[in-house]
């Protein structure tokens, strides 16, 4: 029998079968799962180049299921554990491919998950079909599901943006497998079949957690998770049942340096408070009929009570009215629209905002 393992213990790894470890983990302490289980390919034979040369396929023991009943009764064992360990505003990501990936989607959605996106994988060195007997696989699909429909969770939408060139990232990603350096090899052969490079875990993690989260892997193979946590300043909790994955994985987890914490601590600017123009009116920093002034100088424009302004013939938001002043180019009102002190100097309303996030935010802190 094994002990249990509660309370949780960050930054470690657990030794043994995710079926027999995962039950012995607290309830509702976990920010996010990663999951990379075994896909079923059920491969029966060796594959072989049109030279006789042996492809180094996933063969592994491990893989292997006697049907898909005892792969989807495997699969809805460990998802509903890990889904018991989530916090309700956790989010859960799980990777694979045609072999399997369907049939976790649809255990998903039986155990209650809520569906947020699916993403593909789609890599830019596949493995070729040798025999030209199908189309090549070139990708693998991803599942990120909340815990609770509706639940607040962690996107970390500017960050993935800012990853991308400053453009909405998509859910194709354009990303290599794990090869050179990073490909883990013992005596010239690769550690684990299936190793996934870090720029897919750096992606899911910054995208999906907060500096001092605790991410679960419940199949830590070579440590891939661990690494980028630490990496980023995330907590883990990987579960492994092969030794030799164990070792590899407490290795280069130990040989990983952490960046500077200020480095990823991000400033999303959807988490900051809303505060609509007309909150200036309501809080008394603005009044009604009072007069803004458009880049600081004419034309001018007077508010109205329901946070509109007017400027001549024309009436709308902030926004609406300076996009006018500029001939609809994209602009933000909060930096163009001024107000006057009661000394006469002239100031962005956006200052007046700002005033009132940080009210909010030592409300909340309170």
């Amino acid at each position: 029998m094994m002990k249990s393992v509660t309370p949780l213990a960050l930054d470690t790894i657990l030794e043994g079968d995710c079926l027999e470890i995962l039950p012995q983990l607290p309830s509702g302490v976990v920010d996010m799962v990663f999951a990379d289980p075994p896909y079923n390919l059920q491969l029966r034979n060796a594959l072989y180049r049109p030279n006789f040369t042996r492809v180094d396929a996933v063969d592994d023991h491990w893989d292997q299921f006697e049907s898909f009943a005892a792969y989807d009764a495997f699969t809805r064992a460990w998802l509903s554990e890990c889904r018991r360990i989530l916090k309700d505003t956790g989010t859960l990501w799980v990777i694979g491919t045609y072999h399997n990936i369907y049939r976790v989607g649809a255990i998903l959605q039986e155990l209650g998950f809520w569906i947020l996106n699916d993403l593909v994988w789609i890599k830019t060195n596949p493995t070729p079909n040798f025999h030209g007997t199908r189309f090549t696989n070139a990708h693998e699909t991803l599942i990120w599901a909340q815990k609770v429909k509706g639940r607040k969770y962690t996107f970390n939408y500017h960050a993935m943006k800012a990853l991308n060139d400053d453009l909405q990232m998509r859910s194709d990603w354009y990303l290599p497998t794990c090869i050179g350096n990073e490909r883990i090899r013992i005596n010239g052969e690769k550690a684990h079949a299936t190793q996934k490079p870090e720029a897919l875990l750096y992606r899911i993690i910054l995208a999906s957690t907060q500096p001092g989260d605790i991410i679960l892997d419940p199949f830590f193979g070579t440590g891939t998770t661990g690494a980028v946590a630490k990496k980023l300043h995330r907590h883990f909790v990987g579960i492994e049942r092969d030794p030799r994955y164990v070792n590899i994985a407490r290795a280069r987890i130990e040989e990983t340096t952490p960046a500077p914490l200020s480095a990823v601590i991000l400033n999303e600017p959807r988490r900051r408070p809303r505060i609509p123009f007309g909150a200036l009116l309501e809080a008394g920093l603005l009044q009604p009929g009072q007069i803004l002034y458009f880049r600081g100088n004419t034309p001018e424009a007077t508010i109205q009570a329901n946070g509109h302004l007017r400027c001549g013939n024309l009436t709308g938001s902030i926004h609406t009215l300076a996009r006018a002043m500029l001939n609809n180019a994209p602009c933000n009102g909060w930096e163009l629209w001024h107000f006057r002190d009661t000394e006469g100097n002239l100031h962005p309303i956006n200052e007046l905002r700002q005033k009132l996030i940080q009210e909010s935010s030592r409300g909340q802190s309170d």
